[in-house]
């Protein structure tokens, strides 16, 4: 990980210090990521300055850095929220101002690759939690873009057909769960592809913390329908 901010802000008061911050610190350490990700780095470091009750530049230094290598606002909370019953709640307390100015461009909404579409009111009744509905194609094979809030899953269903059907789940944002009836469920990341064969009971949607998105194909066949059951419950939900 390269590093100069030693000899930016030290180099002409305290050369070596500078040459360690940059050179052994950052170069070394905090490059060993066959180790340990930056990531992971990242969230250690503000623990370990947010338990020494340190809340000055350096801290909005590693916030801002563990939100550039992908920690989202909702993991920071939580994770000053636990570190709070052992580092004591007025060193938490105190971190938080810090983390809004840190967050606060983060979008409270979320806008997909392929756009977010409408609130997917006509079928909110087989959802837990807010989906949004964008179709792309309707020509031959229909194809639509469906977004998940954070926690939002749609009710057990089953694509019915006598011959064909079934449906082809395409992920491009965020992270999300698939289960088949009788089956462990298959967590979901951009790139990755579920082909979902007619007349099987499942169920898809976004994890409990983030946003996601897929396209759905359904696949031609004869006499298709969609039969709609019982919800996911939270008791189901959570486990995963």
């Amino acid at each position: 990980m390269k590093q100069t901010a030693g000899r930016n802000g030290l180099g002409d008061l305290a050369p070596k210090f500078a040459e360690l911050n940059d050179d052994v610190l950052f170069g070394e350490v905090w490059s060993r990521v066959d180790k340990l990700s930056l990531r992971d780095r990242c969230i250690i470091t503000v623990v370990a300055l947010v338990s020494k009750g340190i809340t000055d530049n350096s801290l909005k230094y590693h916030l801002t850095n563990a939100k550039n290598h992908g920690v989202t606002k909702v993991e920071m909370v939580e994770i000053i929220t636990h570190i709070a019953f052992y580092i004591g709640w007025p060193n938490a307390w105190a971190v938080f101002p810090l983390v809004r100015e840190v967050y606060q461009d983060e979008v409270t909404s979320h806008e997909p690759m392929f756009g977010l579409g409408e609130k997917n009111d006509a079928y909110a009744k087989y959802f837990i939690g807010q989906s949004y509905l964008n179709p792309l194609n309707k020509e031959g094979v229909f194809i639509a873009n469906v977004t998940f809030e954070p926690g939002c899953r749609n009710n057990w269903h089953i694509h019915r057909a006598t011959k064909g059907g079934g449906q082809i789940l395409l992920c491009t944002d965020g992270e999300g769960w698939y289960q088949e009836e009788g089956k462990k469920a298959r967590k979901l990341m951009p790139g990755d592809v579920v082909y979902i064969a007619p007349n099987v009971k499942h169920w898809h949607g976004a994890t409990k913390d983030s946003w996601f998105s897929h396209l759905a194909l359904e696949v031609p066949g004869e006499n298709t329908s969609n039969e709609w059951l019982e919800p996911v419950n939270d008791e189901q939900y959570n486990a995963l």
